[in-house]
């Protein structure tokens, strides 16, 4: 019998390989280690953008009107979500959800991963993510799945998602509310139309992070490789000197874990804290005290001793 599922193994060495979820690649024919039919986005681009950080165990939102970034690149249309994920915490699982809203319309999301001094690891087109029916607690949906192993020595990798002007042509069908509580409750499922959801430049976008004992694509180079393979790329030899995020407007911490600052062993460099206090009084001025208290939890962590004194007279109206 011939098989006409397609299992996509990668042999990474003698002992070490990565398999890839069958049923999705499957369906979709996609080898996510070939990053050539993503869009070509410049060094210089992607070293200006702001990483989200997201801890294991922990979903972050990005609604893409608000608090979505810009990159003016051919094959990239409306606004981008970044994240930096940690690297040094063993194999990962990124689930990515793009909730589609009232008005039938849903952001069709491309995942591009990078390694840690942002070269282009793997790729996931928007034919990976597929439309999953509402839940008791899930809207409809365009959700998918991605497992990594980050190479040896590297701290972050990073994660962009985008849609395309090739995404922004098609549709999605959904399933009718009606013949989705019909079939949570066990009812006869209703002969009737499902809706369909247009494409747009912007939606809420979720990513969660977990660690996973099953790997699938190696992000980075094998450590002590000889030569670049198909799925390893960059250099772990000091990658910290190669690329320096710029800090998050954003930071996971929730502002209760704010009272107490983190111990730094060393001093946070002039810049940075000046960034981080002019961003605090920003945020202040615009009445986001919340944004204001996440921005000084990451400026202490770092090492800033200004910081607080910043937010402080800023809420009081003396910054």
């Amino acid at each position: 019998m011939k098989m006409k599922k397609t299992v996509i193994a990668l042999c990474l060495g003698a002992s070490l390989f990565a398999v890839l979820p069958a049923t999705s690649f499957a369906e979709v024919n996609i080898v996510p280690q070939n990053t050539s039919a993503a869009p070509a986005i410049p060094a210089s681009a992607l070293q200006q953008i702001v990483w989200t950080p997201v801890a294991p165990s922990q979903t972050q939102t990005a609604q893409l009107s608000t608090v979505g970034q810009t990159l003016n690149v051919p094959g990239i249309t409306g606004k981008v979500a970044s994240w930096s994920v940690p690297a040094n915490v063993g194999e990962l699982t990124l689930t990515l959800t793009s909730v589609a809203d009232k008005q039938r319309s849903v952001f069709a999301p491309n995942i591009l991963v990078l390694d840690q001094n942002l070269s282009p690891a793997a790729y996931f087109p928007s034919s990976y993510f597929e439309y999953k029916e509402p839940g008791a607690i899930s809207e409809d949906r365009l959700e998918g799945v991605i497992k990594l192993t980050p190479a040896l020595g590297q701290q972050k990798i990073y994660v962009l998602a985008f849609t395309t002007p090739q995404d922004m042509q098609q549709t999605t069908t959904m399933t009718n509310p009606a013949k989705a509580y019909a079939k949570g409750v066990g009812n006869a499922v209703p002969d009737i139309a499902d809706p369909v959801a247009r494409h747009t430049a912007d939606g809420k976008l979720k990513l969660k992070v977990s660690t996973n004992s099953a790997s699938s694509i190696l992000v980075g180079p094998l450590f002590g490789s000889s030569g670049a393979a198909s799925v390893t790329v960059g250099n772990t030899a000091a990658p910290a000197q190669a690329y320096s995020a710029p800090a998050p407007a954003q930071a996971a911490p929730a502002p209760a874990q704010v009272n107490a600052p983190a111990p730094k062993a060393e001093p946070v460099l002039n810049d940075t804290e000046a960034y981080f206090n002019k961003a605090i009084k920003q945020a202040v001025a615009s009445g986001d005290v919340d944004k204001a208290l996440k921005l000084l939890n990451e400026a202490e962590r770092l090492g800033s001793t200004s910081a607080r004194s910043v937010f402080i007279s800023s809420v009081k109206g003396k910054g």
